[in-house]
């Protein structure tokens, strides 16, 4: 199948399938005892202190275990929070959730992957100028002590962009080690890569391909160089993005925990990495993967939203991707609270692949391909319809279904397939034309919006509806229709851009309607970035395996993020993970390279549910002026009004304070006085609602006036107090209070709108929504 994006897209879309088969198999264990067992992951919250000794509780509960069976235990949790998973059978399980200390037991389950000039782009969106100060480090700094951490399918030790050339000896806080394995040695670390873990699969379905930190997909490389990756001149794959090519952050280094097997990503290994890398000392988290809309697990039993609830606590920015799901609502993933929840977006970068008919009339097209038909136009070209065979219906040739097409009436042509409400991806009706003797596909589908899908060496390309009416119009114009599909080419200062693609997952949030995700949105279409060097996979004939590779997803948008968070705590290192994500958000753009609103991929306005605060900057998060904290009490209180009682809240977090206590009206209704950057709340049948917010001052100024801008939906009066905001030294911190109102009495849809604090220079702005 061609498209090693599709390859990626199939092989994620498996491992949900996979994981709960697996979860709730045997484990492959030559020990009767384990034999009709799985692996469970037991969470016992907060770890006991900081020299990875076991609280007593958990020593109990795993003793007991062990007494069962020597050989139960997979891994141990003791770093970052408590716990461990272990070979157990369902009845052991159920038991052991009723342990004193013990919050939740769940199945092991498989998660999946969310699978240059995007950083020029991103540069060039900005709008204020960022003062340096000679005490601060300065954002160009060749070397920085942050450290990004990177779960994922591995790293490419070798690739240019891990280069280590210009950077200072590893910061001596470092705790982290560089694991040995048969193609990987502690040599292969240097001052950029100066962690490396693997995750053997408890199940042991791996192979030796897996015990190993070396990655064999391209996934986890393409991903961390995207966010840390050095300066590397002449990158380009196979000539198209041609150009440097550097990650948001190359003076920072970089630690990967390889979680991901070849059947996909274990919570067990997420969990053991989380741990580690809290020990080990990352500053930020990256991660490119996560549950599927469809199995979503509650916060106490999903992986990544408990080890990222840990290391949020110990001041570690989490950075994730919110999914490829889309356009669909409410399939948004990895929207818990302390999350920086990441949407994709487009650059102004496009790979064009035109289709020229008769006449030379060109039709523009989208794809990557690299089969050199004749620029001139001297092949046939058919329709799906016209080359039907005699046992197959009209509607199903016309779409190229498989075995649907006459060989004889397709030879040697360039066959035109209809992707209206189908089932069947370009690459698969690639494959049918190709099996019959066709030269090349034209496929008309609105499906795949701004991706350009990579068909190798078969001539393929993907044009709009409107577009194939004038080809249809053609064909059937003239006796001898003739056409040709023209090599792909790199087209920039494309527009409108950004723009929101049709994968990308959207809001509500699941979890809760009353906290807005996605967070922010950032490019994650067509990105150049390293690739492994022994990649077989669509390798242009004649060619050797390109060093680097274009793919997509909010994978690809993930790392973009987390490499500017690491440059703002270069620049900012006592910030909190909190004040780094909110300035992030407050400083997104709403308007693209046409001064016009987002649009997604259907050329609707984007609203919040598709891209959060908006498209993320570059330079305005290094001084946004002010940033909202988000404190732990914040989470604990959020953990409350979900429906956690106090005992639980307690065994979860260890800064707990001793007059800490669940509010006796806890309620979802109370989620939106958290301190978050933006707002969302219900506001069906009330007059009036009110939510505060409290910001710090963080700007050059420490005396300063802030006054506010309300974008207010029609019908919606929304009132501020106070009216404005005015710092001075000794009050860096401040409160206000938003109250909504309206004679509307319900709400037939959720409204948007926003609300900027403005002091002249700094714009540090929160988007808000009005549910039904």
């Amino acid at each position: 199948m061609k498209g090693h994006t599709l390859l990626l897209h199939l092989f994620c879309t498996l491992l949900l399938f996979l994981g709960v088969l697996k979860s709730s198999s045997a484990g492959n264990d030559s020990n009767d005892d384990t034999n009709g067992k799985g692996v469970y992951i037991v969470y016992m919250g907060a770890a006991d202190s900081t020299n990875a000794s076991l609280r007593n509780d958990h020593a109990q509960v795993l003793n007991s275990v062990l007494r069962r069976n020597e050989n139960a235990l997979v891994r141990n949790y003791k770093h970052g929070f408590s716990g461990f998973a272990a070979r157990l059978s369902e009845e052991e399980a159920t038991a052991i959730a009723y342990k004193p200390g013990v919050v939740s037991v769940f199945p092991d389950s498989v998660l999946k992957l969310h699978t240059t000039r995007s950083w020029d782009f991103l540069k060039y969106q900005t709008h204020v100028k960022i003062d340096t100060k000679p005490n601060t480090v300065s954002n160009s700094s060749s070397s920085s002590d942050i450290v990004i951490g990177i779960l994922d399918t591995g790293i490419w030790p070798e690739a240019a962009s891990f280069s280590d050339e210009g950077l200072d000896p590893v910061p001596s806080r470092w705790k982290g080690t560089c694991m040995k394995s048969q193609d990987f040695n502690s040599s292969n670390c240097n001052r950029k890569l100066i962690g490396a873990r693997f995750y053997t699969d408890p199940n042991g379905d791996d192979d030796e391909g897996d015990n190993t930190v070396r990655d064999s997909i391209g996934h986890g490389t393409h991903v961390a160089s995207t966010a840390v990756g050095a300066a590397v001149t002449n990158a380009s794959y196979y000539g198209l993005a041609a150009g440097s090519a550097k990650g948001g952050s190359p003076e920072s280094r970089l630690a990967v925990y390889r979680v991901c097997f070849n059947i996909g990503c274990r919570g067990s290994a997420i969990l053991a990495a989380f741990d580690d890398a809290i020990a080990d000392g990352v500053d930020v988290l990256s991660l490119s993967l996560g549950a599927s809309p469809g199995f979503r697990p509650d916060l106490t039993s999903d992986p990544i939203a408990i080890g990222a609830f840990h290391a949020v606590e110990r001041g570690i920015l989490v950075v994730c991707s919110a999914g490829n799901s889309g356009p669909s609502s409410y399939t948004v993933v990895n929207d818990a609270p302390w999350i920086l929840t990441v949407a994709a977006s487009t650059i102004d970068r496009d790979f064009q692949s035109s289709v020229v008919l008769g006449g030379n009339k060109t039709i523009k097209g989208r794809a990557i391909n690299f089969f050199p038909l004749s620029s001139s136009t001297t092949y046939r070209i058919i329709y799906g319809e016209s080359a039907k065979t005699d046992s197959t219906s009209l509607a199903e040739a016309r779409k190229c279904h498989p075995d649907s097409l006459d060989g004889n009436k397709v030879k040697g042509r360039i066959v035109v397939c209809d992707g209206k409400d189908d089932e069947y991806s370009t690459s698969e009706k690639a494959d049918t034309v190709k099996a019959v003797g066709g030269i090349g596909l034209v496929h008309i589908t609105d499906d795949n919006g701004v991706l350009a899908s990579n068909y190798g060496d078969f001539p393929v390309t993907v044009i709009s509806s409107k577009d194939g009416v004038t080809i249809l119009q053609y064909i059937n114009s003239t006796s001898n229709p003739v056409a040709t599909i023209l090599p792909t080419a790199t087209v920039l200062d494309y527009k409108p851009a950004p723009l929101v693609p049709n994968f990308s997952s959207r809001g509500p949030s699941t979890l809760s309607s009353n906290i807005l995700k996605p967070d922010i949105a950032a490019p994650g279409v067509n990105i150049l970035a390293a690739w492994i060097g022994n990649s077989a996979d669509e390798v242009p004939e004649g060619r050797k395996p390109s060093l680097y590779n274009i793919i997509s997803g909010t994978s690809m948008a993930c790392p973009h993020v987390s490499g500017l968070a690491s440059s703002v705590k270069t620049r900012n290192p006592t910030w909190s993970a909190s004040a780094i994500k909110s300035a992030i958000m407050t400083t997104a753009i709403q308007n693209d390279n046409l001064k016009a609103p987002i649009t997604t991929d259907s050329g609707l306005v984007a609203t919040p549910y598709d891209y959060g605060a908006g498209e993320m900057t570059t330079s305005e998060p290094l001084q946004p002026g002010l940033v909202y904290e988000t404190s732990t009490i914040d989470y604990l209180n959020f953990l409350c009004y979900i429906g956690l009682d106090i005992t639980s809240v307690k065994v979860i977090s260890r800064t707990v304070p001793n007059n800490f206590s669940c509010p006796k009206d806890s309620s979802s209704d109370l989620i939106p006085n958290i301190n978050y950057p933006s707002i969302a709340m219900n506001f069906t049948g009330k007059g009036t609602v009110k939510v505060s917010r409290t910001v710090t001052n963080v700007g050059e100024e420490d005396e300063t006036v802030y006054s506010p801008v309300v974008d207010a939906p029609s019908g919606v009066n929304v009132t501020l107090n106070p009216e404005k905001l005015q710092f001075t030294k000794s009050s860096k911190i401040l409160s206000y209070q938003v109250i909504f109102s309206s004679t509307l009495t319900s709400l037939k849809e959720d409204l948007f709108g926003s609300i900027t604090w403005s002091n002249g220079k700094h714009m540090v702005r929160s988007p808000f929504v009005l549910t039904k």
